[in-house]
């Protein structure tokens, strides 16, 4: 039986998404085909609290370069600005494991910067919209100069120690 929330009746995978461990959300999606593509307009809207879980979980079973999600590699990026900090996150997360086309990747690029910039931001989004830039950085050495103006202090003071680390690591390519 669905369950009322205030969006109105809840999907078997809604429930699934807010009731089961990781375990069994994988087990429904291998178990019922639409799932897959229903889990990918979830995470692309923003029905909260299944929206954010429902790209954490596609990260969790998605293929690198899944031809399921390519498609949708505009929409995505286009919903990533105006969603919370943890649905970001889960959204570039989903985004590092596809190719992108090069006529989004500098809309990306910005896209990522910014959120990188907000210092106010979840470490864990800022960081993982590094990642992305870095990514991004390697097929245009030109943006080299761009990635290591946004390592200055101002950027890097609220993170860990780890975090520091790891961007360290990252950019010593570019120096």
């Amino acid at each position: 039986m669905r369950k009322r929330t205030t969006h109105g009746l809840e999907s078997e995978l809604e429930q699934v998404l807010t009731n089961s461990y990781k375990a069994g959300m994988i087990s429904y999606i291998a178990t019922h085909p639409g799932a897959f593509k229903e889990a990918i307009q979830l995470a692309i809207s923003d029905k909260q609290p299944y929206s954010w879980r429902a790209a954490w979980l596609l990260w969790s079973i998605m293929e690198v370069n899944d031809t399921r999600i390519k498609e949708y590699i505009k929409d995505i990026i286009g919903m990533i600005a105006n969603r919370n900090d943890d649905h970001q996150r889960e959204l570039l997360k989903i985004l590092q494991q596809l190719e992108i086309n090069e006529e989004y990747e500098g809309i990306l690029f910005n896209l990522c910067a910014t959120v990188w910039e907000k210092i106010k931001k979840k470490p864990s989004v800022r960081l993982t919209a590094f990642k992305m830039m870095v990514k991004i950085a390697k097929n245009h050495p030109d943006l080299s100069r761009e990635i290591i103006f946004l390592t200055q202090d101002q950027y890097m003071d609220s993170l860990s120690p780890a975090a520091k680390k790891s961007i360290c690591k990252m950019i010593k390519e570019f120096h």
